[in-house]
Order: structure tokens, then C-alpha cells, then sequence
């Protein structure tokens, strides 16, 4: 996820704003003891991304557009905190017996201009989604076996929806980045209207969100009048909650964590090892698309010290797979241990002794230029020379697509299958490593068609020992998911990133 904007350029704004007026102080996020209050005003800080950010639900990537987003808008299905899907707009779904057709019934919501929604909302939402002619909506990978044709409203609160190959992970890839339902027929993001407990008052691309509590909210009015989503990068973020010009701030730093700890005004939420850190390396690019140079990688590098430095500690040492802890992660396998000797003579045979290769990096997320760094150090050792090269933090995500043949790489808590949907299918849209495997693929498909879910476990286990062992993620950590709010600021969840408790400002109060 992108930061960007300069520290001038946020408190500039947010001074602006001037200070909640908002007294008494508390302790603890979820105390018992701490009493629900109502109204105030909440303003939330995160990465920002510039004149990238954007406002259309179905065109995002940032975290501050997911937030900006979720607080205006809904999805049939969001995930709980174990990664399994749980119903949000859709109350309920039913497939057919070879999870090709399913169908999903809707709860009785309504848009922010009073109109209930309909089964005609979400057709038109997803064919939005999944139209080839704007690329830029991140759901189309995800939601490419659905049958627009064949899908129709069974009844204003009935949709079956089919599919073009039985997928039983189907209402999971319905959680995913840009999925939220518009309403029919809507043409303009400019114009916001959702089912969400927030309506949309301003926005300004690079600077902040504005929005009020929508009173008939289905699932309870917020406690909080009035929500801000504002933008700036991480030490910009540190100033404002610490200054008292924001009260929760997202994805925050082990060492401002490790500081604001040792105070009183500020307490972190963290979500233990919910995220994974990695180096993602280029399978068909030289000298990542020979096999014995990426175990080389994998054997060389200290993750333990990785941890330890760049996480100062807050976070567990990965295995060269997402998803640690998630739902089919195959915890049998062993931990890929450092083996120095084994490393030389791999890099040895490969000719890379002495040689130089470049890494790619930017500050585009917490840790990313630390990391690359210290692993130059690291394959020093091994007697390999790595160039450190930083990029533009706005646009890395996009670059690492095409730069570089390593790279730092991030992702947020999403079920297994969908991060293996997004980023390592032929056809990925963000495949940062270029593992492109026609026999992957389909085995991928097959074990998608099954219904039994231990046997699909295991198909996915098999995959994902394939995966460990050749392709190109060298997943060295697993960090927690830090979130500083301050002491007035009660009802934050300690959940990862992406899931349906995460920012979840319609539940949290001011005390």
C-alpha cells in the first residue's frame, strides 16, 4: 500500500480542522467497563496516495481508499477474523451441488436516498465489476468464471448468480478488493451512494473524506456524528495522533508502536502476524528464472534477523507462503532454516559469484527500503552484491509489475485462494512474480470444483508445496498489523487488515 504527501501537507489540513471538541479520556478499546457514548467527530489517518486516490469503489488499491470506501459502501459477504466469509448484505447463500449456481438472499437494506435495495443492485454492480473495457476495477481476476448472462433476480430479494466453473470458494472471492454494490445504473463515483453507515458530505483526492452517520444505517447507526478520512505518510500520521489532529491512525510503525507504548495518550491495536513482508522474485526473468538461484535466495537469507530489525520484534518469521495462521495453510511443513554453504554452492553453480543484481524497493510501505537493505547484507555474505534501487512510493505497486527482477513485496490478510487468484494465476492481475503455470493453473481450478472441504484443503496444501519450494515468494516475515488510537477512542478490534472488523468506525465511540 502506497504512502505519499509530505508532512506539511497533512497537518496543514488538519490543522485547518482544528480539534475535536471532545473531553474525558479511556483506557481500554473493548473495556466492559467502558460505556458506548454517542456523537463527536472521528478523524482517521492513513497512507495516502495523492492525485491517485480515487472515490470509484470498484478502482482501488490503497488503504485509504478501502477505508474511504468501506465507510460509504457494502459487500454481499465480508470476512470474519479467521478469513471465512460472513454475511453482510447478503444475509444468506445456497449453492446448487457442484457450486456452479448460487444463490444469494438479500437483507433489507436501503441507499443513502431512502431506495431499498434491490436484486437489479447487484447485477448491475457486478457486471460493473467484471467489465473487460475498464481494466482498472480490481475484481475483474477474481470474479472472471461469473456467467453475466445467466445470472438473474430470482425476486427483488433473490439473485442466483452462475458460474462458468463450479468454484466452492465463491462468496469468499465476493469479499474481495472491489466488490462493494452500487446502485443500479450508477454512473458518476464522483456522486456517492451506499448502503454503508457513513453518507459522503466532500472529498479531496490526496487530503481527506468527510462524511456523516447515516441514521437509517441497517445495522445500527454509528455511534460517531461525523468520520474524516485524511491522508499522510507514516511519521506525518505519528504527529497528528500524538498532536491531538487525528484519533486513530492505521498501519503504523513498531518503533512509533514501541514509543507511544511507553505514554499515556496514545494505545496500539495489534493484530498479531496478520500481514506477510516478502522479496518477490521474477521466474521469468534472468537469473530468477533459473530454479536453483531462487532456493539460493530462500537458503541465504536470516529471517529471524529480518524480523527482529525491521519488525523490531513484532511479527513471526515466514515460510515462503502467504497466509500463515489463515484458513489452508499447510502448517506441516517445515520452517526453511538459513543455510549459508548450501546457498554459495547453489549461487556457485548458477555463475552469480561476485555478480551484481538489482533490487527494487520504495518507502511505498513500513519497513521496505530496511528490509532491502539489510538482505544486501545478507547476500553479501553468501557473495552476491545486491543493489539497493528505491522507486516512486505513489506508483510502486504498479512498478513492481514491470521493474526490477527483486523486489519488496506486501499483502494484507485475504483468504489463501483469492491471494493465489489475484497474484499467481497465469493470467494475475498483479502477479508480481511472473509464475505463470498452465498445469498450475488447472490444478488450481480442479481443486476449487470440490465441495468437500478436506479434500480441497489438501489439494491446496500440494499447491502450496509447489509454490514453496519453486516458485518465486521469499517470504521472510509475518508482521503484526499496528493501529494507534488515542485513549478517548474506544471500541477498536484487534482483527487483520481487509476484514470486516478492521476500520470499522460505525462501531467505535469517543469517550
Amino acid at each position: 500500500m502506497s504512502e505519499a504527501l509530505n508532512r506539511r501537507g497533512f497537518l496543514g489540513l488538519a490543522g485547518g480542522l482544528g480539534l475535536a471538541a471532545i473531553a474525558g479520556c479511556g483506557s481500554d478499546g473493548g473495556s466492559a467497563a467502558a460505556q458506548p457514548q454517542q456523537g463527536g467527530r472521528l478523524r482517521a489517518v492513513y497512507a495516502g496516495g495523492g492525485a491517485k486516490e480515487v472515490l470509484d469503489p470498484h478502482v482501488q488499491s490503497l488503504f485509504v481508499d478501502i477505508a474511504r470506501h468501506k465507510a460509504i459502501y457494502e459487500k454481499l459477504v465480508e470476512l470474519g477474523p479467521d478469513l471465512k466469509p460472513v454475511p453482510r448484505l447478503a444475509e444468506k447463500w445456497e449453492p446448487d451441488a457442484q457450486a456452479a449456481t448460487w444463490r444469494f438472499t438479500l437483507r433489507d437494506a436501503t441507499w443513502h436516498n431512502g431506495k431499498s435495495l434491490t436484486t437489479e443492485d447487484v447485477l448491475y454492480s457486478l457486471a460493473r465489476m467484471a467489465d473487460p473495457s475498464v481494466p482498472e476495477r480490481v475484481a475483474q481476476s477474481s470474479l472472471a468464471t461469473l456467467d453475466l448472462k445467466r445470472c438473474r433476480a430470482v425476486d427483488k430479494r433473490t439473485v442466483e448468480l452462475t458460474l462458468t466453473a463450479p468454484n466452492a470458494e465463491f462468496p469468499a472471492l465476493l469479499a474481495g478488493i472491489g466488490t462493494q454494490i452500487v446502485p443500479d445504473g450508477f454512473k458518476d463515483p464522483t456522486k456517492p451512494m451506499g448502503t454503508g453507515a457513513f453518507t459522503y458530505v466532500s472529498f479531496e483526492a490526496g487530503r481527506s473524506l468527510v462524511a456523516k452517520r447515516y441514521a437509517d444505517y441497517w445495522d445500527g447507526a454509528a455511534r460517531i456524528d461525523e468520520l474524516q478520512i485524511l491522508s499522510a505518510d507514516a511519521e506525518a500520521r505519528a504527529n497528528a495522533l500524538q498532536g491531538g489532529q487525528a484519533e486513530y491512525a492505521n498501519d503504523m510503525t513498531a518503533t512509533f508502536a514501541r514509543t507511544a507504548e511507553a505514554g499515556r495518550t496514545v494505545r496500539i491495536v495489534a493484530a498479531k502476524g496478520s500481514t506477510m513482508h516478502a522479496f518477490v522474485m521474477k521466474t521469468d526473468q534472468a537469473p530468477f528464472d533459473n530454479p536453483d538461484v531462487r532456493m539460493a535466495f530462500k537458503l541465504l537469507v536470516d529471517r529471524q534477523r529480518l524480523v527482529d530489525v525491521v519488525l523490531a520484534g513484532r511479527g513471526v518469521v515466514g515460510n515462503d507462503l502467504f497466509g500463515k495462521g489463515y484458513q489452508y495453510y499447510p502448517d506441516g511443513l517445515p520452517q526453511r532454516e538459513r543455510n549459508l554453504d548450501e546457498a554459495k554452492a547453489l549461487l556457485k553453480k548458477a555463475g552469480l559469484v561476485n555478480k551484481e543484481i538489482e533490487i527494487f524497493t520504495a518507502d511505498a510501505s513500513a519497513g521496505f527500503v530496511e528490509a532491502a537493505t539489510l538482505l544486501a547484507e545478507q547476500a553479501g555474505e553468501a557473495g552476491v552484491k545486491l543493489k539497493v534501487t528505491t522507486g516512486s512510493t505513489q506508483t510502486y505497486q504498479k512498478d513492481l509489475l514491470t521493474k526490477g527482477v527483486i523486489g519488496s513485496h506486501r499483502s494484507g490478510a485475504m483468504p489463501i485462494p483469492q491471494y493465489v487468484t489475484d497474484r499467481l494465476l497465469s493470467k494475475s492481475p498483479f502477479n508480481v512474480t511472473h509464475w505463470r503455470r498452465p498445469e498450475f493453473d488447472a490444478a488450481f481450478a480442479a481443486a476449487q470444483v470440490l465441495t468437500d472441504e478436506t479434500a480441497r484443503a489438501a489439494k491446496y496444501a500440494e499447491l502450496q508445496k509447489t509454490l514453496r519450494d519453486e516458485g518465486g515468494i521469499l517470504a521472510w516475515g509475518h508482521p503484526d498489523y499496528l493501529v494507534a488510537v488515542s485513549s478517548k477512542v474506544q471500541g477498536v478490534q484487534a482483527v487483520p487488515p481487509n476484514t470486516l472488523d478492521q476500520g470499522r468506525f460505525d462501531k467505535v465511540w469517543l469517550a
